[in-house]
């Protein structure tokens, strides 16, 4: 069912007229929700006494706001009493209005997915996720980690994108300047392929001619359509409008045919380019569920923490995606294209445990595309290039380990390939290359199998990708370095960074595969309760009784980090 939405440019501040002119629309229209752009409140430098007055009674539920109604970080601060009320409020300012967040995911109770980036680029931030939600900045990060929502129905960013009157013939009014654009927004609304992408001027309206992008796989025949809309404020000089109804219906699929008027889309270029290198994140590292979306409408279903959530979690709250709100920054360790590299929360190892790594290297190669398998990634070169890239991250552990324990030193990666969690990845740990030798490893992992009484056995099989099995599966690969085998850290960054080699070649390793059904309950724990039995780790086996403070595990992972870093072949790319 089509959703009537109200979209309004930045109002600096003049929210009281424009909530009230909003007010008559929608006793007109019936609109189901509203939607501010850009700064709903003026610059807190240059805030008269009014607004002030304004604000207070804002927060005090003073001023109506007359149907669902969000907001986001524009290019100003948010004021001091904004900030405290949202804090305190679960981001509901009051009765109707709620604040969006700078970096989000929303899912209305209409099903409309809002996608939304806040603020300006920082270019002082060269890597990671800002981790202050109401000053106006981004950075590149912000804007990758939001691809993790993979679609859109609306995108909202401060912003234009880059090149956007390419191939249009739309004009601007005259006097008027092509706002400066960023090319990350760029790269994001060529990614999740919105169907409208709105965003600010401060004195110009601009519709651009709707643009397609090329067919997907999963749809060869349908055409992804995008409409890019910049609202003037709505105190701009010129006049321009400042408002922008439309209908919406989330569930109708992309069109067979093109709206007349329907250009190629002006980031074919950027297509084209290298993907996206990326961001971040996990924090309940072994915590394994559905998926969804996160739920923030006027209709709200709460949980007995009082957020706002629906059921299945989706990229919002799963703590493996980079748009997750409950990101870790501390942990992250690497981030490549398609993936990232992270210390576990809740390491089996000590820091002790393998002197020579000075950390506990227990670690987590995750694909930034929220899917519960490597093989239900839909698509084939998407899939392929994820696959691609944690390999080349576990072969550049290999030759980390090589150079800090002199060959003394193996690594076991396992994986739960499971269309029923929530987002797949490998752990990976290290291990005495004593015990690989004596077949220790291997024997650890089959009799813990039997003595769990699993009605299937390990067998020896490179499943890869896992495309070619027909079921669910637990793999594990068990490595161990050649006895002359040597890596002189920086020039060996090359192996792993370029050339076509996916699988490690050195020294000896051996691919197990246990399959898995409904017909037994396979626990999510089996890897880590066999390494922690094989290291004499048996206390911690528990995932949270291994629970360190903010500081210790901002210590470990920046000491993994710098010890990593001469092998770390995404920092070249």
């Amino acid at each position: 069912m089509a959703s009537k939405i109200i979209v309004v440019g930045a109002v600096e501040g003049a929210f009281p007229a424009i909530l009230e002119k909003i007010s008559k629309l929608h006793a007109k229209n019936s609109f189901s929700l509203a939607i501010f752009l850009g700064d709903f409140f003026a610059d807190p430098e240059n805030q008269p006494d009014e607004d002030d007055a304004n604000v207070s009674a804002l927060i005090r539920g003073k001023i109506a706001v007359p149907l669902p109604t969000y907001f986001t970080v524009g290019k100003h601060p948010l004021p001091g009493p904004i900030i405290e009320k949202l804090e305190a409020s679960d981001d509901e300012l009051c009765p109707n209005l709620y604040f969006l967040g700078k970096r989000s995911i929303t899912k209305t109770s209409e099903g409309i997915r809002i996608v939304n980036l806040g603020g300006s680029l920082d270019p002082a931030i060269t890597a990671g996720l800002s981790k202050e939600r109401y000053l106006p900045f981004h950075t590149e990060d912000d804007t990758k980690a939001l691809r993790g929502a993979n679609s859109a129905d609306i995108l909202l960013t401060a912003h234009w994108p880059s090149d956007i009157r390419k191939g249009s013939k739309i004009v601007l009014p005259d006097g008027v300047e092509t706002p400066s654009g960023e090319r990350c927004v760029t790269d994001l609304c060529a990614t999740l392929r919105p169907r409208y992408h709105f965003s600010t001027s401060s004195n110009a309206f601009y519709e651009r001619e709707p643009f397609f992008h090329s067919a997907t796989e999963k749809e060869p025949d349908a055409k992804s359509v995008t409409r890019f809309i910049s609202l003037a404020s709505s105190s701009n000089a010129l006049k321009q409008k400042s408002l922008y109804a439309f209908s919406i219906d989330p569930t109708s699929s992309a069109p067979i045919t093109l709206p007349p008027g329907t250009t190629a889309s002006p980031f074919t270029a950027t297509q084209k380019r290298q993907r996206l290198h990326n961001q971040d994140q996990s924090y309940s590292r072994f915590s394994t569920t559905q998926n969804g979306d996160h739920y923030r409408p006027h209709k709200r279903f709460r949980q007995n923490d009082g957020r706002s959530r629906a059921s299945p979690l989706g990229p919002q709250d799963c703590f493996f995606c980079l748009s997750s709100p409950s990101v870790k920054t501390h942990l992250i360790a690497s981030i490549a294209n398609d993936t990232y590299l992270t210390t576990a929360k809740g390491p089996l190892s000590h820091p002790f445990t393998f002197p020579s790594l000075h950390s506990p290297t227990h670690l987590l190669i995750i694909p930034l595309e929220h899917s519960p398998t490597l093989s239900s990634i839909t698509d084939p070169s998407d899939r392929a290039r994820t696959y691609k890239e944690m390999q080349r991250y576990r072969r550049a552990l290999h030759s980390f380990l090589i150079s800090r324990s002199g060959n003394k030193l193996g690594a076991v990666t396992w994986e739960v390939s499971r269309a029923h969690i929530r987002h797949t990845h490998w752990q990976f740990l290290p291990v005495s290359c004593d015990l690989v030798k004596k077949g220790l490893v291997e024997a650890a992992f089959k009799v813990e199998a039997e003595n769990e009484k699993y009605p299937v056995s390990f067998r020896a099989k490179d499943v890869a990708d896992g495309t070619g099995e027909k079921g669910d599966f637990f793999r594990v690969w068990i490595w161990m370095p050649g006895e002359g085998d040597v890596v002189d850290g920086r020039s060996n960054i090359a192996e792993h960074a370029e050339g076509d080699a996916i699988e490690e070649t050195r020294g000896k390793q051996k691919s197990l595969v246990l399959p898995l059904n409904e017909e037994f309950r396979f626990d999510l724990q089996f890897g880590r309760r066999v390494m922690a039995k094989l290291l004499g780790l048996e206390d911690r086996m528990n995932w949270r009784d291994c629970a360190q403070t903010d500081e210790e595990e901002t210590k470990d992972a920046a000491a993994f980090k710098e010890a990593f870093k001469k092998f770390d072949w995404a920092l070249e790319e």
